[in-house]
């Protein structure tokens, strides 16, 4: 019998298969997961790949994998992807990110506007490490991003504050029906951090506007919020002219972002409940805006993921037996299985 477990254990291994264990609070990732995760998408300068979209490398993969490289405890692997951040993406003279590389131009940044998730996932992974491991250049850094991103990316509109997309395109100056907003965006465990980093914004008003408008977003017969929407002062909001009217790829993360930051709104919360657990047997899906429908069921085990990570802090639902592994499959869905499962090992351990 022992020999069966150990060639069992070998075979998944070989696969690439990893079982996971619950893991304490100051390492919610395990770290033989990360370490897969790192051969399957970071190279060797710290370049955090994108592996469905040809190969490109963006500012929120950077900070993703920052931030988990810290919650596995990889001091070395954090270093390496914030060595590339810094010399390749930060280039530009406002103390933003650069959002986009790509391996195949010359040069390599192929658009220098900044993404305000990417900004923020990287100045909180920095402000998070620096402390945890007492160095003080990372959490000056994590203050100038900070700052950077209060001035150029935080906007009042009207009575409302909101978080732009990036710096240039979005707003009303820039369309007619703007401010564009993506609510996927809005990454709620960081505004405490981005509160003690940069306190001349006020970050608490900028994620009460965030939460509102994702219950303002809640369009169409399936109730969910389009990945982008137009949100001008005093109007209703609608999906945004020129963008797919869907609940897709960028919406489909807002469940994981609301749990990790503590915030159990059943109103907002409620829609993905009913979408994903109810009607789709626990999978997310992309569906139209307008008419509810399912336009595809995502199956990856990362999107998996959001639904049992959903169905756990909801329900108390035990993670299922075939997601206590990992086997890194495309960059995004395999990201968001470790955010899903450092949620869970960090704060609904009865569910592993």
């Amino acid at each position: 019998m022992k020999l069966n477990l150990l060639a069992g254990l070998f075979l998944l291994l070989a696969c690439g298969i990893l079982p996971l264990k619950a893991q304490n609070a100051s390492s919610p990732v395990p770290p033989e997961a990360w370490e897969a995760y790192k051969a399957a998408f970071v190279d060797v300068s710290g370049r955090v790949i994108d592996t469905a979209n040809g190969g490109i490398s963006h500012s929120e993969g950077q900070g993703y994998g920052m931030l988990l490289a810290f919650l596995a405890g990889d001091r070395g692997g954090f270093e390496r992807i914030w060595s590339f951040t810094r010399t390749e993406l930060l280039i530009r003279d406002d103390g933003l990110v650069a959002w986009r590389w790509d391996p195949n131009s010359t040069p390599h940044v192929t658009d220098v506007n900044a993404a305000s998730d990417g900004d923020l996932l990287i100045s909180y992974a920095l402000a998070r490490a620096g402390r945890a491991w007492g160095h003080q250049p990372y959490l000056d850094s994590a203050q100038k991003i900070a700052r950077a991103i209060g001035k150029a990316l935080v906007i009042r509109d009207g009575s409302r504050l909101v978080l732009l997309p990036g710096v240039t395109g979005f707003t009303a100056k820039d369309r007619k029906d703007g401010p564009i907003l993506n609510l996927s965006y809005w990454i709620f465990e960081t505004f405490p951090v981005m509160a003690q980093l940069a306190p001349e914004i006020d970050w608490p008003n900028l994620s009460n506007a965030g939460l509102e408008l994702l219950r303002q977003a809640q369009l169409g017969p399936a109730k969910l919020q389009p990945d982008w929407i137009s949100a001008p002062a005093g109007a209703p909001v609608v999906a945004a002219e020129g963008f797919p009217a869907v609940f897709g790829y960028n919406s489909l993360r807002i469940s994981l972002y609301l749990l990790r930051a503590g915030i159990r709104d059943t109103e907002i919360l409620e829609s993905y409940r009913r979408s994903w657990l109810i009607e789709n047997g626990g999978n997310p899906a992309i569906v139209d805006i307008a008419t509810g429908k399912v336009l595809e069921q995502l199956t990856d085990p990362g999107y998996r993921m959001l639904g049992a990570s959903l169905a756990c802090a909801l329900n108390s639902a035990p993670i299922p037996v075939d997601l206590r592994r990992f086997e890194p499959t495309l960059y995004y869905p395999s990201t968001l299985f470790l955010l899903s499962w450092a949620l869970v090992a960090e704060r609904y351990p009865r569910c592993l």
